[in-house]
């Protein structure tokens, strides 16, 4: 496994053609001031819809993007702002599903969240207690990418479109 910088993560992101992305945490490392706008009730649509303009971009660019956020349920508060939150990148092409943790006790998972590129390159986020990206790592073993392409497909059957969930459904 080899470490890589953000920036190399950002030139793979960029350059791939289909991204299948699994997260498994319930809390990530975001924006203060945005969350706590969220949490306060005030509107988030212009923080958000960054968001939503790279979904665009990626979708008119013919990149095709799929995300399965396996979550516990009752949702954390993380987990609800990003409910509302990834809208405009739904409307913009962005497929989400939402998996709710008590249906993945028998699917074999990788240990951290990660990206498959083209089904040839795995990138790994790892992840500190404090929430935030501690290493990134990459793999282009293929026993690795199988790995990571059968437990996304999995969990991609058994996940709820984002259209379709209701959290603690």
């Amino acid at each position: 496994m080899e470490s890589i910088s953000v920036e190399r993560r950002s030139e793979l992101l960029r350059s791939a053609r289909t991204i299948l992305k699994l997260e498994l945490r319930d809390n990530y490392d975001i924006d203060a001031d945005t969350f706590s706008a969220w949490r306060a009730g005030r509107s988030i649509k212009d923080a958000v819809s960054v968001w939503g303009e790279r979904a665009a971009a990626r979708v008119a660019a013919g990149v095709v993007t799929r995300r399965v956020k396996i979550v516990s349920e009752p949702l954390s508060d993380y987990h609800r702002f990003i409910l509302e939150a990834s809208k405009p990148a739904i409307d913009a092409g962005e497929d989400m599903r939402w998996l709710p943790r008590r249906l993945v006790s028998t699917v074999p998972l990788p240990g951290n969240d990660f990206f498959v590129l083209a089904g040839k390159t795995v990138i790994f986020n790892v992840f500190g207690g404090d929430d935030r990206r501690a290493e990134i790592q990459l793999s282009q073993d293929p026993e690795v990418v199988k790995l990571c392409v059968s437990a996304f497909d999995t969990a991609w059957a058994l996940a709820i479109p984002h259209g379709e969930y209701r959290a603690g459904s």
